[in-house]
């Protein structure tokens, strides 16, 4: 993985904390990220290119008025007022290179001072067990500050940790050694032995929390469950999870329908126009 700078800018050891997204069902952590840069007004301070990642390029996602410049598949930003540094994933993972991208990612951000990654994604509605939506939707985290995934900040959030994770079963397992470089990928199990429980394991932020973690970096992935369709309120849910963790004061300013945080510009057309009403 190869970081390039945008002329006259550079990444700041300072920005300890890195927030990025998981791909997973929706898409919910990369809008949460879409949130986050357009609400903190992040800037753009260069690129990250990696062969495990398909191409993909856009126009600016943003601003109302956009300077021509592309967005491409992975990008970095900075607020710096934050010491905050995001990545934004535009496009997926080569199928079979889920955990060399994630170590390759990992290498970044250790060699880059990194102290604390926030991974965001979702998971699959159809396969949360245990349904209470007496509050509503939740949060669900795991962490790599106890051996068992707990964290005491975010159990101070009202966030419960994933009862799915349990580092001694043979998926999270394998991960761990895959993230330290002690089995090779080709040894990993068939899809055809995988069952229920090895479900969680399998997705995008479980390799992304292994290799970060076998960095010595402190990781914490925020998870909701949510189905796929409009999952633009899922992706507020997850970043008022985020502001909780680290205290961030978005600015408001230019905030809409989406209270404190500023919707970007892209998300107007994501539907698309209005159906033409003189068909009905």
């Amino acid at each position: 993985m190869e970081f390039y700078a945008e002329e006259g800018k550079k990444l700041s050891s300072d920005n300890s904390t890195l927030v990025l997204p998981a791909l997973s069902v929706g898409n919910v952590g990369q809008l949460a990220v879409d949130l986050l840069v357009a609400s903190l007004r992040a800037e753009r301070i260069g690129y990250l290119d990696d062969p495990n990642v398909v191409p993909c390029v856009g126009n600016d996602a943003y601003w109302p008025s956009p300077p021509g410049e592309l967005a491409l598949a992975l990008e970095v930003y900075e607020s710096s007022p934050d010491a905050l540094a995001l990545v934004q994933q535009r496009s997926p993972i080569v199928k079979g290179m889920m955990v060399e991208f994630a170590r390759n990612l990992a290498n970044f951000a250790a060699a880059n001072g990194k102290k604390h990654v926030i991974v965001l994604s979702s998971l699959d509605f159809g396969r949360w067990q245990n349904i209470d939506m007496s509050s509503g939707l939740q949060i669900h985290y795991i962490s790599s500050s106890n051996p068992d995934g707990t964290d005491d900040h975010c159990e101070r959030q009202g966030w419960k940790r994933l009862p799915e994770y349990n580092p001694t079963q043979r998926m999270w397992k394998h991960l761990d050694d895959l993230a330290k470089n002690t089995a090779s990928e080709v040894e990993e199990l068939p899809f055809e032995e995988l069952g229920d429980d090895d479900y969680y394991a399998s997705l995008p932020y479980a390799a992304l929390f292994s290799c970060l973690k076998a960095k010595g970096l402190k990781v914490t992935c925020l998870l909701c469950y949510c189905s796929e369709g409009d999952n633009i309120p899922d992706a507020f849910h997850l970043v008022d999870a985020v502001s909780k963790a680290l205290g961030l004061r978005p600015n408001s300013s230019q905030g809409n329908e989406g209270g404190s945080w500023t919707v970007p510009f892209s998300w107007k057309s994501v539907y698309g126009p209005p159906p033409d009403m003189s068909l009905f």
